[in-house]
């Protein structure tokens, strides 16, 4: 199994020797790993790649992410691409069909706000567990709130409006994070850009980490990144990686950032002030190794999937959902999308 190489060590350089990789700090090796096993290179600030070893992973098809410091996406850098154009053209001609639009943006909305529900019902029934009872009053209401989307969604006829339902279940859901919060954390609201403070900057990190591993699956699959279903075409954007993630945002990384910060993984310590307004407040380099750590756990963790019987883990999961999404946009499967959905 492939797994990306985050390169966080600022200053470091990538090399190569043959078809191994070696990450080089103050001319000492600091990791070796052998080319089979990277899938993505995924470079954080002030790292440098060598020109042999840039070359090497183009010609093997292995992607490098740009992300700033504090994992802001600048960029990627890909070789030579999956040569399925027929797919691509079906992908382009699907997204221009109302109906196969709305129906597939429907299954990503529902499997998000399933999803979030999910993870409320569970917390909520920890909280009744131990009888706290405003806590599991307060998540209660929660579930009902995300729950009484649902039905909504069937109902919507116009993107704008699905995206609407979305939002106001994504509004209540994060409406209750404080109460799934310990000491000494708090968070009043999801906000995006900049994200002020500490669970926000682990969200808005966290659902980066999750789009460019999405995002490899996507073009691995040999679909158009900027050719959505939800996310409509917007210059730039990754809008089928978007899509997709919409489903495993609380079961990966809400679910992650919540064990980081009740768990004492990450401490108040692990967070500095930021060098402009953009970014006030960031995560440590020791934060992020961390972080990256968790993501990864999660990301490899193997579970039984309750929809084929199977084992897997989510990293396979992406590109399994990928392929199913290719299969019914090219009819050689019947639809609709079926999202991930927990139990």
């Amino acid at each position: 199994m492939r797994h990306p190489l985050y390169l966080v060590e600022q200053g470091s350089r990538l090399t190569k020797r043959g078809r191994r990789l070696s990450v080089v700090q103050d001319d000492a090796v600091v990791t070796q790993v052998a080319l089979v096993q990277v899938s993505q290179v995924i470079v954080f600030g002030n790292v440098s790649i060598t020109t042999p070893a840039l070359q090497l992973l183009l010609r093997e098809g292995i992607e490098v992410v740009l992300l700033s410091r504090t994992g802001r996406f600048y960029g990627r850098l890909i070789g030579e691409q999956n040569g399925n154009g027929a797919l691509r053209v079906a992908q382009l001609q699907r997204s221009q069909e109302p109906d196969f639009a709305l129906r597939t943006a429907r299954q990503f909305v529902t499997g998000k706000l399933h999803n979030l529900r999910v993870l409320l019902q569970r917390y909520a029934r920890r909280a009744a567990s131990t009888s706290n009872h405003w806590e599991a009053t307060a998540l209660t209401h929660a579930v009902d709130g995300v729950g009484a989307m649902l039905p909504r969604v069937d109902a919507c006829q116009t993107i704008n409006s699905l995206s609407g339902v979305e939002g106001r279940g994504t509004a209540v859901y994060f409406r209750v994070w404080k109460e799934l919060l310990k000491p000494p954390w708090r968070f009043e609201r999801r906000i995006r850009r900049p994200p002020p403070d500490p669970v926000n900057v682990l969200l808005s990190f966290g659902y980066t980490l999750l789009t460019q591993n999405i995002w490899g699956a996507v073009l691995t699959a040999g679909l158009d990144p900027y050719v959505g279903f939800l996310h409509q075409l917007n210059y730039n954007r990754p809008s089928l990686p978007l899509d997709l993630m919409e489903e495993f945002r609380p079961v990966i990384v809400d679910s992650v950032v919540l064990r980081c910060l009740n768990n004492g993984i990450l401490t108040p310590d692990h967070f500095a002030p930021g060098e402009d307004s953009e970014r006030p407040l960031v995560l440590t380099d020791a934060g992020i190794r961390l972080f990256i750590r968790e993501m990864e756990a999660r990301f490899d963790r193997e579970f039984k999937n309750v929809h084929t019987g199977q084992r897997t883990t989510y990293r396979r999961l992406f590109l399994n959902q990928v392929y199913h999404l290719s299969r019914i946009i090219t009819g050689a499967e019947e639809g609709p999308y079926r999202p991930f959905l927990i139990r």
